[in-house]
């Protein structure tokens, strides 16, 4: 028979799995079946595809590749929801910082000018939409809006409506160099979810944000300045939309105004799936990345099978749906409203 300190770890074990503190831990694994189930799908639709190892390894880095970008993004949208905002202009700061490090001038100061480029860009662009929202106190959804809208004209003003060719070899090389027999944008993207993870999770940074996300009115009793911790967090957003677009450049050997369309979306998206709460004061950055990992899933099974983007939309659109619907009714509350019926009739 087990003794007594066996079944005190049981029983501590069980209550942290029923308890809310275990959300996130469900929600991942949750997202982890759903990425199986995607891979099960793929097995049942292509299995003369899945039968062949070469392709599945190199159909895996694909994807991984292709949630690169976004996935960075991500990063960013996930401190800047968990601190109670919202960025609607991820998408057009990575044309902007896209189109202005592939001008022609930008190029003249060779792969170094446009990497300092496009993270500049992207970092002051980011400033200005936390400037507008901390000391303006514009509401964060009208701010970025307003940013997505001027920041996507500037970048056709700058390109003059043309794709901008990338002759930067080192640029172009980022898409197809492995390191350690790894893609380097899977790399660039392990190293910024990593450095997002500690920065939330083990700073004091990371603490204040889901403070100021939580309550920002007791963020600022607290001694916490929220404005100035708003301003930063809009600052990384911008920056990780100037490391996206590099990325993306990479990918492409080119830039244009049109680029990185709707990836606010994408990335919101994934955040909310990831178990990022929209009010703010909650989310993971694991979570986060699963979220990416099964739209870019999604997007790589529809490819293969000849699906069209439109149906491969409604798709997202339902899981952005039933996310929300998690969010507001968790499998918890449930659970406890289910036990007091019970106990109630019992």
């Amino acid at each position: 028979m087990p003794g007594p300190a066996k079944e005190q770890h049981r029983g501590d074990t069980g209550s942290w799995w029923r308890s809310d503190a275990s959300d996130y831990a469900k929600r991942n694994l949750g997202l982890v079946g759903v990425l199986v189930a995607l891979v099960v799908i793929g097995i049942i639709t292509q299995p003369e595809l899945y039968s062949d190892a070469t392709w599945v390894k190199n159909n895996t880095f694909t994807i991984l590749q292709q949630a690169s970008a976004i996935g960075v993004v991500t990063v960013g949208m996930t401190f800047v929801i968990i601190g109670g905002g919202i960025d609607l202009s991820v998408g057009a700061i990575m044309a902007l910082a896209g189109v202005w490090a592939t001008t022609l001038a930008t190029q003249s100061y060779g792969a170094g000018g446009m990497i300092f480029t496009g993270l500049v860009v992207g970092l002051g662009v980011g400033l200005v939409n936390g400037v507008l929202i901390s000391y303006g106190r514009l509401v964060p959804f009208i701010a970025t809006l307003a940013m997505m809208v001027a920041a996507r004209g500037l970048a056709a003003e700058i390109s003059n409506k043309q794709t901008q060719v990338s002759t930067s070899q080192f640029i172009n090389d980022i898409a197809s160099t492995k390191l350690l027999g790894i893609p380097v944008l899977v790399v660039i993207l392990v190293v910024v979810a990593a450095l997002g993870w500690v920065l939330l999770n083990r700073t004091t940074f990371g603490r204040r944000t889901v403070a100021v996300g939580g309550n920002g009115e007791a963020a600022r009793l607290a001694g916490i300045n929220v404005k100035a911790h708003t301003l930063m967090l809009y600052a990384l957003s911008g920056l990780c939309c100037g490391i996206g677009a590099i990325m993306l450049t990479a990918q492409a050997n080119s830039a244009q105004a049109a680029m990185a369309n709707l990836y606010e979306l994408d990335a919101i998206a994934a955040a909310i799936i990831g178990g990022t709460l929209l009010s703010g004061g909650r989310g993971t950055i694991v979570g986060a990345l699963l979220g990416v990992l099964v739209f870019s899933t999604i997007t790589n099974l529809f490819a293969i099978n000849g699906l069209t983007t439109e149906s491969q939309n409604m798709i997202k659109g339902g899981i952005i749906v039933a996310a929300v619907l998690v969010q507001q009714f968790r499998f918890n509350s449930l659970t406890q409203l289910l036990s007091r019926n019970k106990l109630t009739t019992g």
